[in-house]
C-alpha cells in the first residue's frame, strides 16, 4: 500500500553539521513551534475518541496502549502517570511495546515486524469488548500495531490510532482514527522528534481529559493523587489547608488520618 510519508520526507534543512550550536537549537526550536496547531486540527477526531474512553471506563472497561520504539515508550510513560497522578489502578489505564519491557531502555531488533505479538500481549491482560485499545505509531505502518488492532476489530474492541501521517493503514485500521500532520523532520525520518512531540500531547489530552470526566479532579487540583514522596505530601497538604481554611499542620494531620486530599475535605466537611 502506497502513501505519502510525510515524517520521512527531507526537510528544507540540509547540512546540520555545518550549523552552529545556536542554528541548531533555533531550528529545531521553529520546528518543533508548528507542532501545538497540527495537534489543535485534530481535536474533533480527539474529542471522538475520548467520548468513547470516558463511557468504556465508567462501565468498567479499561485503555490499553500499544506501540513500538517512541510510540511505545509514550504510550507506557501515560499509562504509568495515571496512577500517581488520579490515584486509579495500575490497570486502568496500560501501556505495552513491542519487545517488551526490556525494550523500553534498548531497542528490540525486529520486534514491531510481527503482526500477531500485540495480540499475544494484550490477552496476558484478558482484553474484551469492555476495553479500549489505542495504537500509537508516528508512520502509521507498525505490524506490530497494525496486526493488534485488525484483531481488536474482529473480536469487538474499539480501537483508536494515533499517528503523524495521512490516511495511512493505521488510519484505515483504527475505528477512530488521530492524524496529527506535523511534516517532514529537522533530522530526516527522526520521529522522535516532532512527530513523537505531538504524540505526547495527544496522549496528554486523552488522559487526563478522560480522568477529568471521571472526575478524578476536584476545581483543578489532583485530588486522588498518590502520595508518594514528600513534595506530594506539602502539595497535598497545601490543598486541605485552602480548601478548609485551616493551619498547615492541622490539614497535614488530616491528610495523614484519610491518606489522600479528597477523603481528607470530605470527611472533614462532614464533621468526620
Amino acid at each position: 500500500m502506497n502513501f505519502i510519508k510525510t515524517t520521512e520526507q527531507d526537510s528544507n534543512y540540509n547540512h546540520l553539521e555545518k550549523m552552529s550550536i545556536s542554528e541548531l537549537l533555533i531550528n529545531i526550536n521553529s520546528e518543533d513551534k508548528t507542532v501545538p496547531n497540527a495537534v489543535e486540527k485534530a481535536i474533533p477526531q480527539i474529542e471522538k475518541l475520548v467520548t468513547v474512553i470516558v463511557n468504556k471506563l465508567q462501565q468498567g472497561g479499561r485503555l490499553f496502549y500499544i506501540g513500538a520504539g517512541t510510540s511505545g515508550r509514550l504510550g507506557i510513560v501515560d499509562a504509568s502517570e495515571c496512577p500517581p497522578t488520579f490515584g486509579v489502578p495500575h490497570d486502568l489505564v496500560i501501556g505495552l511495546m513491542a519487545g517488551g519491557d526490556d525494550a523500553i531502555r534498548k531497542a528490540v531488533e525486529f520486534a514491531e515486524d510481527s503482526k500477531v505479538q500485540a495480540w499475544s500481549d494484550l490477552k496476558e491482560y484478558d482484553v474484551n469488548a469492555n476495553d479500549v485499545v489505542i495504537g500509537i505509531a508516528a508512520s502509521g505502518t507498525t505490524p506490530y500495531v497494525i496486526g493488534g488492532l485488525e484483531t481488536c476489530n474482529n473480536n469487538n474492541i474499539i480501537t483508536g490510532g494515533i499517528t503523524c501521517n495521512h490516511d495511512s493503514p493505521l488510519s484505515k485500521t483504527a475505528k477512530f482514527p488521530i492524524e496529527v500532520i506535523v511534516g517532514p523532520e529537522f533530522v530526516t525520518g527522526s520521529s522522535r522528534m516532532k512527530a513523537g512531540t505531538a504524540q505526547k500531547l495527544v496522549l496528554n489530552m486523552i488522559s487526563t481529559a478522560a480522568m477529568v470526566q471521571l472526575g478524578k479532579v476536584k476545581g483543578n487540583k489532583m485530588v486522588d493523587m498518590q502520595l508518594s514522596n514528600n513534595k506530594l505530601v506539602d502539595r497535598g497538604t497545601k490543598m486541605i489547608m485552602n480548601e478548609l481554611d485551616i493551619s498547615y499542620q492541622d490539614a497535614k494531620i488530616l491528610l495523614e488520618k484519610y491518606g489522600n486530599v479528597r477523603s481528607a475535605i470530605e470527611n472533614h466537611k462532614n464533621g468526620n
